[in-house]
């Protein structure tokens, strides 16, 4: 297994030959002549749609704080990772490296996640209280084995707070299409279980649904989605479109269902809007706008427009 990559295993060569063909039919010089544009275009749709059917029950469950400790506990899981490849996998060379470390973060998230909510259901401490300790336990366990993350060669530190959706390969756009996949599958059965359980979970309890079940599913999940994603486009991205769509949808609706499919529209139009904006000022000059902080920019001034837009809007709705 050494030296063969994980996401080897995505055949990406129908992707391949599917974007060069759209690269031929394009326009010279036009946004889909580029091959690196038409992947980052797919990577970020995906990546919006994932943290959006994610987003609103985050935001609706005040798990904000929650999610954004899970992608600062991936700093513990790629120092970890990094332990473990220099001390097994390094035979494999440094194609190898990215699989100890997605594996290690994906695990490290899920045991972490899980770790909060149990602490949280046995013991009388709020939550943001036990997601403080785990945060810091995490950030603490990062920056003692940070001495291992100079090597530049395996691991930039910028790449992964950033990201560069543009650096996007085909392998990685189908496990992004795998992960939306599990994810849209597993909401299916238990996205009103958890509405109910956060709404009223005494209630929920009463009806006999498996809060603690669905609770648990939700944070691997949501553990995955983090670290996968974060893996492919970078902490900022990530934690911008679980939270921010979402806030800009609650001032924009009025129930649950709304909520919903308004943040997915959200994070999809600046998704699009993003990668326009960014290709668009960056033709003929030498300063192109980031692609993941142009997205995050736009989400930012929809919320604050939202702000504006929610009392006219509720006083329409009373009237």
């Amino acid at each position: 297994m050494f030296g063969t990559p994980v996401f080897a295993f995505f055949s990406s060569e129908w992707l391949d030959r599917g974007i060069d063909f759209c690269t031929r039919l394009a326009p010279a010089n036009s946004f889909f002549a580029w091959d690196f544009n038409i992947r980052s275009l797919l990577a970020t749709v995906l990546v919006g749609l994932c943290c959006a059917s994610l987003g609103s029950l985050v935001v609706g469950s005040r798990m904000a704080f929650f999610s954004d400790a899970l992608a600062h506990c991936s700093f513990a899981g790629i120092s970890i990772g990094f332990f473990l490849f220099l001390l097994f996998g390094s035979r494999g060379g440094h194609d190898f490296f990215w699989d100890w470390v997605t594996a290690v973060m994906a695990v490290f998230g899920i045991v972490a996640g899980c770790g909060i909510v149990w602490v949280r259901t046995r013991t009388g401490l709020s939550s943001d209280t036990v997601i403080g300790v785990f945060f810091a336990g995490a950030v603490g366990l990062a920056a003692a084995l940070r001495d291992l993350l100079r090597n530049r060669a395996l691991f930039n530190l910028e790449d992964f707070l950033f990201g560069d959706p543009l650096r996007v390969s085909s392998g990685q756009i189908l496990v992004l299409a795998v992960l939306l996949a599990v994810a849209l599958l597993l909401l299916a059965g238990i996205y009103n279980h958890l509405l109910l359980a956060s709404f009223n979970q005494s209630l929920a309890l009463s009806r006999r649904v498996p809060v603690q079940t669905v609770q648990y599913l939700f944070i691997v999940l949501l553990a995955l989605t983090v670290n996968l994603c974060l893996r492919f486009v970078g902490a900022l991205l990530i934690n911008a479109l679980l939270i921010i769509p979402a806030a800009t949808a609650i001032n924009l609706s009025r129930n649950m269902r709304q909520l919903f499919w308004r943040t997915v529209a959200l994070s999809l139009t600046w998704c699009l809007v993003g990668q326009w904006v960014s290709w668009e000022i960056g033709i003929g000059t030498k300063n192109q706008l980031g692609l993941s902080g142009t997205i995050v920019l736009l989400n930012v001034c929809a919320f604050v427009a939202s702000l504006a837009l929610s009392p006219w809007l509720r006083a329409r709705g009373a009237g």
